[in-house]
């Protein structure tokens, strides 16, 4: 068991990466932007200016606002300046409203609200909005975390300046990692530690239950329940996880009124970490005990990951989610941790490149592909089946293999990312 110090602070780690959030979280962090330097302002803003990093403009794009059944930014800037509340954090739209909605349509038909590119910026996840009214002026921050506000200032006066002392906090606050270290965590911390974790398989069930009574994105949860999909697929373990996670996404995507729990600022990555895990621990009839760990094991393999490639990247976060399921259905399967290692390998060599294109309904296809590997690769992983060194960007390391995959999302993809966005500012 690793020393209770050291557990604390991954279990402070996770408590702050593993938290629910309502609505696509680009968007939604545009709209707290916009709530603090409302706030900030002290009345409702005549004119609001946005200016974001390309990575946040791309997954703000296509996606429903929860409670408006409107896409994209500007209605989410309207809401967050007129009913967000910042100390909600990634639920700052819980408090939307028919009329405040309206009021929203207004603000946009006026011209109320400019959103453009931030130009000069190395930082993949930027927001930076300008409120004025009566010849005020406030300005937010938003920047490395979709929660961190790093500057705000008000007609001048800074009240909060973190931009330079930044990357050196950043450091201070991580949690060293390895993949060892994660399964050790998980496998042996006090149950009553941990236990926080099931209020993830509660709300992201509670999201996924929705999608299959309502009309949600391309419906793809409900379709692979359908008569004609189960002729084809069958009525299985395996498709019960790819139409839960996937109708999880369907709803969250299209905007539906619903928490999911998120993980690393991702509603997505908090759905594909989750539901594939208490899909298979429910279905094997797997002990309270063996699901905690399971989606501790989980969540904090995807946290892990996402140390090394960043919040924000052209690889599609669904790679490193389903990467931590298949973790924890290779646990509930009675697998070693050389067997959850080997599901990474298999999981790494099979779905790297899958570009990341925005935000948006069709993702809840994604998910299902990850999904579907994450089991394929758990499978093969207790069946003692692994991908080798000589293959690819596979190593004998896992944890080199998991460093491997960050440098190509993170870094080799910067091309591909810039292309994306211009494929999607520049439809005919």
């Amino acid at each position: 068991m690793l020393p209770i110090t050291e557990r604390k602070q991954i279990i402070d780690l996770i408590q702050r990466e593993v938290i629910p959030a309502i609505g696509c979280t680009e968007p939604i962090a545009v709209a707290l932007c916009v709530a603090r330097a409302a706030e900030t302002l002290g009345a409702e803003p005549e004119r609001i200016s946005v200016r974001l990093s390309a990575n946040i403009l791309k997954n703000a794009m296509g996606v429903g606002i929860p409670g408006t059944g409107m896409i994209g930014l500007p209605i989410a800037v309207a809401l967050g300046a007129l009913i967000g509340r910042s100390e909600y954090q990634l639920e700052v739209l819980r408090d939307v409203t028919p009329e405040a909605v309206e009021r929203g349509r207004r603000m946009i038909d006026e011209k109320r609200i400019s959103i453009a590119l931030k130009e000069g910026i190395v930082e993949k996840l930027y927001i930076e909005v300008e409120a004025e009214a009566a010849g005020h002026r406030a300005v937010a921050i938003i920047a490395g975390g979709h929660t961190s506000f790093v500057y705000v200032e008000r007609d001048g006066e800074v009240l909060l300046d973190k931009r330079t002392a930044e990357a050196d906090e950043a450091d201070e606050g991580e949690v060293p990692l390895t993949l060892r270290r994660v399964w050790e965590f998980a496998m042996t911390t006090p149950l009553d530690e941990i236990r926080f974790i099931l209020e993830s398989k509660r709300l992201n069930k509670a999201a996924a239950e929705t999608a299959f009574s309502g009309e949600y994105g391309h419906c793809v949860g409900r379709t692979l329940r359908c008569d004609r999909e189960r002729k084809i697929m069958g009525d299985s373990i395996f498709t019960r996880i790819l139409s839960y996670t996937s109708a999880a996404c369907d709803a969250r995507m299209a905007g539906a009124m619903i928490p999911v729990m998120s993980n690393s600022g991702s509603g997505n990555q908090g759905i594909a970490a989750t539901l594939p895990v208490v899909v298979y621990a429910e279905e094997t009839h797997a002990s309270e005990e063996q699901t905690i760990r399971a989606l501790a094991l989980s969540h904090l393999t995807v946290v892990y990951i996402k140390q090394s490639l960043g919040r924000l990247s052209a690889l599609c976060g669904c790679v490193v989610a389903a990467t931590g399921s298949s973790c924890g259905i290779v646990y509930l399967m009675g697998g070693s941790y050389e067997q959850a290692a080997a599901a990474v390998k298999n999981m790494i060599a099979n779905l790297t490149g899958m570009i990341c294109d925005g935000a948006k309904p069709s993702c809840a296809m994604k998910l299902t592909s990850g999904v579907s590997t994450a089991v394929l690769s758990a499978m093969m992983a207790m069946d003692d089946r692994c991908v080798s060194p000589v293959e690819g960007i596979i190593e004998e390391d896992v944890d080199r293999c998991i460093h491997n995959l960050t440098a190509i999302g993170r870094d080799g993809m910067n091309e591909t990312d810039r292309l994306v966005l211009h494929i999607m500012t520049h439809k005919e």
